[in-house]
């Protein structure tokens, strides 16, 4: 029997890759805010497996675990895998960062992926099915840049929380966390558009600018049993960046 795996941001760049590749191997459930994207997303996936649609809005702490529950239960399944690929991101200098923007990045970024590990390892709500998480956080988790304390300190808790629930839940589950580096999906095609930003990005990846699917190899890889003996465990997956110290 197939199992089933949950999708978080599945309508953003790197999220369609991963539905629509993840989508051959596992039953799927697509999360996401816009739900007119989830049903074109649903189509373009694999029809060999069960696609659901569950639109959430991750920043609504209060409704959340609520909408998970009623969908597991109204759907009668199991959710074995959990991939957190949603994310929230503004370039916010100290100066202008409201409490406000750190509660809705933190929501997203965070506490989501709290609530919803949470409620995947109850046995009422998901019979304790979950046995592997895999969180998408980004490379800034463990380096530093203008304008990103907000979102860099979230990833950065992310990835915190990744390592203690990797302790605290094994054996039977196993978490790690993909750090991708800067990616060209539909979003970000436009700042690679502009010849001398992508001159300057491309001369500090030593492999070049990443593609979705150079993520979704690796999470595919920490999903499967290839990975048995890996958890708690930061890949950096950004084409050498993080260690590229040319002057």
């Amino acid at each position: 029997m197939k199992e089933t795996l949950f999708l978080t941001g599945a309508t953003s760049g790197i999220g369609e890759e991963l539905a629509i590749n993840l989508s051959h191997k596992y039953n799927i459930v697509l999360s996401g805010r816009n739900i007119e994207k989830l049903e074109t997303l649903k189509a373009k996936c694999s029809s060999e497996n069960f696609v659901y649609v569950l639109p959430l809005d991750l920043s609504d702490s209060e409704r959340l675990e609520k909408n998970i529950i009623n969908f597991i239960s109204e759907n009668q399944i199991t959710i074995e895998k959990f991939v957190h690929c949603a994310g929230f991101m503004k370039m916010v200098p100290l100066k202008l960062v409201s409490q406000d923007l750190i509660l809705e990045t933190f929501k997203t970024n965070v506490f989501s992926a709290n609530s919803i590990i949470k409620l995947l390892i109850n046995k009422r709500t998901n019979n304790s099915a979950l046995n592997n998480v895999v969180l998408i956080s980004s490379n800034i988790s463990n380096r530093g840049a203008k304008a990103m304390s907000t979102y860099g300190s979230s990833k950065a808790a992310l990835d915190g929380l990744m390592r203690s629930l990797a302790v605290e839940l094994a054996p039977k589950v196993r978490i790690n966390s993909v750090l991708p580096g800067a990616v060209i999906t539909e979003m970000t095609k436009s700042i690679f558009e502009n010849e001398e930003v992508s001159n300057r990005m491309s001369a500090q990846y030593p492999l070049g600018i990443g593609l979705p699917s150079d993520i979704t190899e690796a999470v595919s890889f920490l999903l499967t049993d290839q990975s048995r003996w890996i958890t708690g465990q930061q890949l950096t997956v950004d084409g050498g960046r993080s260690i590229n110290i040319t002057g």
